[in-house]
């Protein structure tokens, strides 16, 4: 008799504590408790002022990159600028700005993920090529016609740091500043030897964020 009242207790005591684990788990059945990944894509725009040599700079850029976890992000960054810096030219005899396009890898950790707002710290690596146009010709939006003479190889490593604002699972904006360096640039009568420069950037990122859902976790009615 007293074999069969400890038996009895102990699936009481079994049955208790289950039902009161599972309530305490936000009424979810957990079937292993296997960390997965959460993944996530997206597509990014972005704007950005600063200056070269003191002298108005625009930037505009354009990534695709995959997120893991909230915690990474790895993908491609392509970026075109343009600087005014109505430089005098001999050979033209006309007022030339600086522009520039490159591309590369995109590298940013991410920490509070999870949270409205976090904390990023982007590193853009690559290259491209960097050279002169003139003024006149882009304002009057006629056709370019550049040369190879008038273009030079670059390499740019693009540190910075962004807060980013979880605005939905679908929606992202990031501000932030970044610092440009760059190779130097090897151009006859060219007075800029790097484009390198602060640069204050906002911008837009959609996609899914979230992609993955707990397949060992079933939600009870």
């Amino acid at each position: 008799m007293n074999n069969q009242k400890t038996i009895i207790f102990l699936v009481l005591s079994m049955i208790f504590f289950g039902a009161f684990a599972q309530d305490e788990d936000d009424k979810y059945i957990t079937f292993n408790d296997r960390r997965n990944v959460v993944h996530g894509v997206y597509v990014g725009l972005s704007l950005g002022y600063g200056e070269i040599e003191g002298e108005d700079t625009y930037v505009s850029g354009l990534k695709i990159a995959y997120v893991a976890n909230r915690q990474f992000e790895v993908g491609f960054l392509m970026k075109g600028l343009y600087s005014r810096q109505n430089i005098f030219n001999p050979r033209s005899m006309e007022n030339d700005d600086l522009f520039a396009g490159y591309a590369g890898f995109h590298f940013e950790p991410i920490f509070f993920g999870t949270s409205r707002v976090s904390l990023a710290f982007p590193l853009f690596i690559g290259g491209g090529v960097a050279g002169y146009v003139d003024r006149k010709t882009v304002e009057r939006d006629e056709d370019i016609d550049i040369g190879d003479d008038d273009l030079d190889a670059i390499f740019v490593v693009e540190p910075g740091v962004s807060a980013l604002f979880n605005i939905s699972r679908y929606a992202q904006i990031e501000a932030g500043i970044k610092y440009r360096f760059s190779s130097k640039i090897e151009l006859v009568d060219s007075p800029i030897d790097r484009i390198n420069g602060f640069t204050g950037e906002v911008g837009i990122k959609l996609g899914i964020f979230n992609m993955g859902r707990n397949r060992y976790k079933k939600k009870l009615d």
